[in-house]
């Protein structure tokens, strides 16, 4: 871009998906935008690329795989046309399977009927039980999804209505609602079912979202609900299609990205922002700012004493990955293909597991995970999620070779030891735990990467690994996302938005957050226009 051009309507800060689509909206308002991102390229955490030195041809997606929330808000990619730019995505049939220990598995099929017919294998009673406990599951779907898309600082009476109407028309299931909101992910389970797979099914899946044992973690199952009622995708050509798209999107709409540009202040003054520092001493100019990064990483690059000290501890302080767990991730690139035959043989049906995303860890061992990683300890139970994106989309590895996404959901952030110092020795214990599942990882690695909590916090500027930014609780939702007072369509800094994750409606690829931040900046830019500063 030509450098004299530094005067912009809109700086965002960060192009991951959420400040890519804050820019596309704005663009599309006819705004003049500039999207600055500190790595080389766009995406964030939804980012692949060829990672590993010894497997150039092996695509890696270092962190988000899966397109599940973008389904739920597709109205997203058809509102900025970005199949004209490159993407698109398949859905997976089926999308989760949860493999036991004794060789039997059990399909989390799009069709909750099929899925119940999975569960029949095992339980009737259970059968039974999982066909009601969706319909409250749906119930909540039908309270929050309106919610979710809405700007929760507005009136929203039509997503209010809706929510009323959804709460008369299941008003005998509220106490069964009331309970799943306020107790834990693993009592809806064991409240519910009898078998030992589909109770360990049901822990595998929602601890995805956080700890199975904390109050108001019921809130979890929508995953269920959502891969219920938008199945799961995978982007074609991997998840970087879908970042360049957005790129091209907002390109074609005017607007600027700079990459490898790490903004150092977000200049404001007498409250009010002016625009923003790079690292390298450029600055520019802009009516608004949004940051589309960790809402604490922007409010402390905000110009000193322009944000109330409170704040910035009250940000400081909120949840990110309070509990002590967080995600370890491990790329292997194979010489050949996982198959998962001992499970294949035991169904009988002739489903392919190798085209889905596994899960494996029975209640024992996501309770265990989650515990030993509170207390700064490596679980020694398999906790594992594992999918061969090249299983679905060939094009990412070589022929008759995978790429392998193995995501452990809980491990220690700040392990006793230091992670600099058990890392590879944890690598290797996951690869022995996958290799129990599934055959055609050990004796074919031809490379491997490693990232733990402190690699997200390096690599994504991101708090404590935290790769959804703010913690998913019922306390951390609407307007108290991220916290009191920061979560509304007005910060203490005029022309100053947060758009990231760690805002309304929360993580996910979806650019949900980057939308409504563009709404808010749009509204705020007509007055300023209407009434002059």
């Amino acid at each position: 871009m030509n450098n004299k051009n530094i005067d912009f309507d809109v700086i965002i800060v960060g192009g991951g998906t959420n400040g890519l689509s804050a820019g596309c909206y704005l663009g599309l308002e006819g705004k003049k935008v500039l999207v600055l991102e500190a790595l080389d390229k766009v995406g964030g955490m939804a980012s692949s690329g060829y990672l590993i030195p010894e497997a150039p041809q092996h695509l890696v997606h270092p962190c988000a795989l899966d397109m599940m929330s973008m389904r739920v808000h597709a109205h997203v990619p058809k509102e900025l046309n970005l199949e004209r730019h490159g993407f698109r995505s398949i859905e997976l049939t089926p999308g989760y399977v949860y493999l036991h220990p004794d060789g039997t598995s059990l399909i989390f099929w799009r069709d909750r009927n099929r899925t119940a017919a999975e569960i029949r294998r095992y339980s009737e009673a259970d059968a039974a039980a999982f066909l009601k406990f969706m319909d409250v599951i749906d119930m909540f779907l039908d309270i929050a999804l309106p919610m979710m898309r809405a700007d929760p600082a507005e009136l929203n009476l039509g997503a209010k209505f809706k929510v009323i109407g959804s709460a008369l028309k299941n008003r005998k299931l509220k106490p069964e609602l009331m309970a799943l909101m306020t107790g834990s992910a693993h009592q809806a389970a064991r409240e519910r079912f009898e078998h030992p797979v589909t109770i360990s099914a049901m822990c595998a899946l929602t601890g995805l979202a956080g700890d199975i044992s904390a109050d108001g973690g019921g809130i979890y199952y929508a995953l269920l609900g959502f891969l219920h009622r938008f199945g799961v995708g995978r982007v074609m050509g991997g998840m970087q299609k879908l970042s360049n798209a957005m790129q091209a999107r907002l390109e074609e709409l005017g607007g600027q990205v700079l990459v490898s540009a790490s903004v150092a202040e977000i200049v404001s003054a007498g409250g009010r922002v002016k625009g923003v520092r790079l690292v390298d001493g450029r600055e520019f100019t802009g009516r608004a700012v949004i940051a589309g990064c960790h809402p604490k990483v922007a409010l402390e690059m905000v110009s000193t004493g322009e944000i109330p000290s409170y704040l910035l501890t009250r940000i400081a302080m909120a949840p990110a990955n309070a509990k002590g767990s967080g995600p370890l991730k491990v790329d292997v690139a194979l010489s050949g293909q996982i198959s998962v035959p001992r499970y294949e043989a035991a169904r009988g049906d002739g489903v392919d597991l190798r085209n889905t995303c596994l899960l494996i860890g029975t209640e024992e061992a996501v309770l265990e995970n989650f515990a030993a990683s509170i207390r700064g300890e490596v679980p020694t139970l398999p906790y594992i999620t594992m999918a061969a994106p090249s299983a679905a989309d060939p094009s990412q590895a070589p022929a008759g070779q995978d790429v392998l996404y193995i995501y452990p959901p809980v491990m220690p952030v700040n392990p006793v030891e230091g992670w600099d110092a058990i890392r590879e020795r944890v690598a290797d214990q996951i690869i022995d735990q996958a290799s129990e599942y599934v055959e055609g990882l050990k004796g074919n690695i031809i490379g491997r990467r490693i990232e733990a909590a402190p690699d997200f916090t390096a690599r994504l500027n991101t708090v404590n690994g935290c790769v959804v930014h703010i913690d998913t609780t019922t306390l951390r939702s609407s307007t108290m996302r991220p916290a009191h007072g920061l979560g509304g369509n007005t910060l203490p800094v005029e022309g100053l938005y947060l758009g990231s994750a760690g805002i309304h409606p929360g993580g996910g690829v979806n650019g949900m957050a980057g939308r409504l931040a563009a709404k808010r900046v749009a509204r705020y830019l007509a007055k300023v226009s209407k009434y002059g500063s």
